[in-house]
């Protein structure tokens, strides 16, 4: 089995980040090591090359890292509750702007586009990523 798991170094090469990204996101339990090897290296899945690179995406939505740490351990009937939750505000804020004027209408369709990209984010979070 430890065979195919990675060393922090192949695990930051892979995913395009440095070693103290690694470091820091096991710190932040953002990554947990699958493993140590016999010299104590920690090893972690292959699949976490994959969760490095949803992090950095969510990153660079503007996610902070308590917040993508925080979507990651809650259950996925929580997270389900609240992206509706969010989808029952755009409707409202949807609402509100029809009743406006066109700046609202520009402002609206920002924020609808950004909480839409967050959706799709979260959901693909939950659906092809393992719980930590």
């Amino acid at each position: 089995m430890a065979d195919t798991l990675l060393r922090i170094g192949e695990l930051a090469t892979q995913a395009g980040v440095s070693t103290r990204t690694i470091d820091y996101y096991t710190n932040l339990g953002l990554l947990e090591p699958a493993g140590r090897s016999p010299g104590n290296f920690r090893l972690y899945d292959p699949a976490a090359v994959e969760r490095v690179n949803t992090i950095r995406q969510l990153e660079s939505h503007g996610v902070s890292l308590d917040e993508i740490a925080t979507a990651l351990r809650t259950p996925s009937t929580e997270l389900s509750a609240l992206l509706h939750r969010l989808d029952s505000d755009l409707r409202t804020l949807r609402e509100v702007a029809e009743t406006t004027g066109p700046h609202a209408h520009g402002l609206l369709a920002a924020i609808t586009t950004r909480a839409q990209s967050l959706i799709t984010t979260a959901l693909e979070i939950t659906h092809g990523l393992p719980p930590i």
